[in-house]
């Protein structure tokens, strides 16, 4: 697995290696419950629509194979943190892992364009992309690190909001101290825009902003509202700087055991479960929005996109660097005019 995030030149860590081992503890012991559901992680809580899913996937493959194909989903991270499950998954001690694109960037650079800033027009745009033959170009680029890649699920459009004014235009960011994942891509796109970025786990936003560590951060409606980031940080603006999916991968070494009829089977029930995942990930953003609007989150659109976009050229630049990459950007890019 190329620049695997907890693989240094003598190997896996002992942290990841703890973790496999109890992860094919879980395997074995569900393999003797449930004959041959395939073990698969996800960090979300399990009412969470990645976790559901999964779940209505596990349905359709128990119905379609008369129950002999099943799926069993170990939900809020009991198996470990995303890096350390998806580093699992390759090693063979999990069959199936719902992850971040951030994890991926790091081993495969076609992953990093679904992640780029100004990219997507809207939601819209994201699916119509992604339900491509490019999406299935990038899930397709998983496979060389042993990972197959199955299907992309909704995060939803990311948005700025912070402690201390509205966000219009780039200058508006200026200063601002904005928590970001720990991604290198993040990282660039906020500080093109001027504020100051500062990665940090999302479990530590909360108590950052009450005690004016970061004056904001960005992430989607739902977990603005679940996180109560709302409660300090009440400036919301409508950037929808990223709209970067997340994905549900399967274990290369679990995959090649299949038969060419199971691998399609899989597939298939992947791809079915999507329409399932978006229906209910729009109940819940629209239920997020109408809870913060009712207790007078300040909204505001931006007046200049185009300003943000440009902005984001350099960072463009720096990640998207070959012929293919800028291929696949451009098909997305004309897609945008498609309704």
């Amino acid at each position: 697995m190329r620049n695997s995030p907890n693989t240094g030149a003598g190997g896996p860590s002992r942290r990841t290696l703890l973790a496999a081992g109890a992860a094919a503890g879980a395997l074995t012991a569900c393999g003797q419950r449930a004959g041959r559901a395939f073990l698969s992680s996800d960090t979300h809580p399990s009412d969470y629509p990645t976790v559901q899913a999964v779940d209505e996937m596990a349905r359709l493959l128990r119905e379609r194979t008369n129950g002999r194909l099943d799926v069993k989903t170990y939900s809020g991270g009991q198996l470990g943190s995303e890096r350390d499950t998806l580093e699992i998954t390759v090693f063979g001690g999990l069959d199936m892992n719902r992850v971040n694109l951030a994890p991926l960037n790091s081993i495969e650079p076609m992953t990093t364009i679904p992640a780029l800033p100004f990219l997507f027009r809207s939601n819209a745009h994201m699916r119509r992309a992604l339900d491509s033959p490019v999406g299935d170009e990038i899930l397709a680029s998983l496979t060389r690190h042993g990972l197959i890649g199955l299907c992309f699920y909704d995060s939803g459009d990311r948005n700025f909001y912070n402690t201390k004014r509205p966000i219009y235009t780039p200058a508006d960011m200026k200063g601002l101290k904005i928590r970001v994942p720990n991604s290198d891509l993040y990282i660039a796109m906020i500080r093109a825009l001027g504020a100051d970025a500062t990665p940090m786990s999302i479990s530590e936003v909360y108590q950052s902003l009450v005690q004016g560590v970061i004056d904001g951060a960005e992430n989607n409606w739902p977990s603005y509202e679940s996180g109560r980031h709302f409660e300090v940080a009440t400036y919301y603006s409508l950037t929808q700087h990223v709209i970067a999916p997340e994905v549900l991968v399967m274990s290369g070494r679990r995959w090649n055991k299949l038969t060419e009829e199971d691998r399609a089977l899989v597939r298939q029930a992947a791809k079915d479960s999507v329409p399932f995942m978006r229906t209910l990930w729009d109940a819940r953003v629209e239920a997020a929005r109408t809870k913060l609007m009712a207790v007078g989150v300040k909204v505001n659109e931006i007046s200049d996109s185009a300003a943000f976009s440009a902005a984001m050229r350099p960072v463009w630049d720096k990640y998207i660097v070959t012929d293919r990459q800028r291929r696949l950007v451009q098909e997305i890019e004309a897609m945008a005019e498609a309704g």
